[in-house]
């Protein structure tokens, strides 16, 4: 107990002219004669402020040998009187973890003699070390972690829970009246994880009925936090703390105050736009606050089964979990095993471990973006040859074409289908892929494949006749790197485009240069399914290179880039 500061003691007569310092072992105040020693037991230490009608001061238990926390109410009214006794009663009859602790005997009243006879109610409770919910809510203006929200807002309602079986209303929640217990009571290593519900000043019994009743309640709230009919004085039940503690939650997850978040004609709260959450979790926000009561949640048991269905991880949350928590496992066995071995083993393991995922990725990415390229290969041989789509809706699309174009003599618009197909087919392949940390734009990725592989088929049109070798390469250079710039890969866009887009181009020239035969990729209108065999092994092969350069430019070149300074 050497944390505690045992040389001086407090007097709490507030009208004393000198409460502090009082000398230590004096029973009495030196300065309005008033009892240092309350009850023989309990000795004021110092003041720690203020609240409601009551000061409040920190005490020593000469009894237990502990620092406790020391009400003192200065209100001369009756009510007030009425409200600080019923909060006695209260915290007396119970015994949760998370409300402060009150012994039966920890309300008393003593006698005040100078200047005036007097008497003061007092209450002695348990001391909650740690820090408030307003105090969190101040380190965090962009709003706390949902996660943590989650927790607060479900230890929140197991305490109303309990409080409402023993019909007790506390009127009062609010981020100042909720306390995070620092560990092991002290006061250092940041917020606690044991929430815990003070100031049950405002504490009411109501009820079962009180929908019924034609009682009203006593005027008490907190600007900003009591519902309507608390503010007006009407019935009260537990909507009445459901409402408190929605708003005080929506004000810890957005960071702002809700003065802030209030419409001032209506009320009403616009938070949702300000943060985003479990959709789940929003609605039932939502619901808390209606200003109707009946459509709030109607028992503390319903919200609890909510946030228990919002907190429940998804299959895919749990596969994630999983992985995560291997992969920890094996970095803290390679860690273990190097502390022996030393860090030159770590380092070659964990390369050799990094090259393997590289490989993986890049070939599950082929093999999907290959096998996707057949499939719209197909597809659009048969919307071009079995719909008959190019023969009226394309070719009034198309047929100004030859005019602008003169190269194009001839051009038909299942060509156009096929190369949409295709590239329709290698994008969907890649982006299903998901490799090189994409950002899986499905839209964008298929609309630039159409366009890409649209524009590579004019290329191929307009060169061919000139030189099929410089056709092939114009197509590849247009197609690939069109589509790569709609993969939504993290970064250096042009970097992976150029990369792809040149390194496919070279594969084939060097593959023409080895003796493959130009006629091969005379394929442009094929009109059975004999002839479809030469464009499906075009482009899966060309989706197949296109990965692999994809591959390349992500695991090579821009982390050798980025090494350079290039960010």
């Amino acid at each position: 107990m050497s944390l505690v500061n045992l040389s001086a003691s407090h007097c709490i007569n507030p009208n004393c002219a000198r409460p502090y310092p009082q000398p230590w072992g004096n029973k009495f105040c030196n300065s309005c004669g008033a009892s240092l020693q309350l009850l023989d037991r309990y000795v004021p230490l110092q003041r720690l402020g203020s609240g409601g009608f009551a000061q409040i001061y920190t005490v020593w238990d000469q009894k237990t040998q502990t620092e406790k926390v020391l009400k003192v109410l200065v209100e001369a009214s009756l009510k007030a009187r009425e409200l600080f006794a019923q909060e006695a009663a209260v915290l007396s009859s119970l015994r949760h973890p998370s409300v402060p602790k009150v012994n039966a005997d920890g309300y008393f009243v003593i006698d005040i003699g100078n200047p005036n006879p007097d008497q003061l109610p007092c209450l002695v409770m348990e001391k909650i070390h740690g820090h408030t919910l307003e105090e969190v809510f101040q380190q965090y203006p962009q709003g706390c972690p949902q996660e943590s929200v989650l927790h607060w807002f479900t230890s929140t309602v197991e305490i109303l829970q309990e409080l409402h079986k023993r019909k007790i209303l506390h009127r009062d929640i609010k981020p100042s009246n909720l306390m995070l217990r620092s560990p092991l009571g002290t006061q250092t290593g940041g917020w606690g994880d044991r929430l815990v519900l003070i100031d049950f000043g405002g504490a009411k019994q109501f009820s079962s009925k009180f929908f019924r009743s034609q009682s009203s309640s006593t005027r008490l709230y907190s600007s900003g936090y009591s519902p309507p009919e608390q503010i007006a004085g009407g019935n009260v039940g537990p909507a009445t703390d459901f409402y408190a503690l929605g708003r005080t939650m929506i004000e810890m997850l957005t960071g702002k105050s809700l003065l802030k978040l209030e419409d001032p004609l209506t009320g009403e709260l616009h938070w949702r736009s300000h943060v985003n959450i479990h959709p789940e979790l929003a609605d039932l926000l939502d619901e808390m606050v209606q200003e109707n009561v009946r459509s709030r949640p109607a028992n503390a048991a319903i919200i609890k089964k909510r946030l228990a269905k919002i907190s429940q991880p998804s299959l895919l949350e749990l596969s994630i979990k999983f992985l995560s928590n291997l992969e920890k496992t094996f970095r803290q066995a390679l860690v273990d095993f190097t502390q022996a071995t030393g860090n030159s083993i770590l380092f070659v393991l964990t390369t050799i471990f990094k090259i393997f995922l590289a490989c993986l990725d890049t070939i599950w990415t082929m093999l999907l973006t290959g096998v996707g390229a057949v499939f719209g290969t197909v597809s659009g041989f048969v919307l071009a040859n079995h719909l008959n789509l190019d023969e009226r809706v394309l070719e009034i699309f198309f047929g100004q074409i030859p005019s602008v174009l003169p190269n194009t003599q001839g051009f038909l618009a299942s060509e156009i289908l096929l190369f949409a197909g295709a590239g329709l087919g290698t994008a969907w392949g890649l982006v299903i892929a998901g490799g090189f940390g994409q950002r899986r734009q499905f839209s964008v990725a298929s609309f630039m494949g159409i366009i890409g592989y649209g524009i590579g088929c004019l290329v191929l049109q307009i060169t061919t006749p000139k030189s099929a070798v410089d056709g092939l390469v114009g197509l590849i250079l247009a197609a690939v790197f069109l589509l790569t710039l709609g993969l939504g890969l993290r970064s250096h866009h042009i970097v992976h485009a150029v990369i792809a887009a040149f390194g496919t181009a070279i594969v084939f020239s060097g593959l023409i240069t080895l003796g493959l035969p130009t006629d091969f990729f005379h394929f442009l209108s094929p009109s059975h399914w004999g002839d479809l065999w030469l464009p499906v092994t075009f482009f899966g092969f060309l989706g197949v290179f296109l990965s692999f350069w994809l591959g390349v430019s992500n695991y090579l070149i821009v982390p050798g880039l980025r090494f350079l300074g290039w960010r």
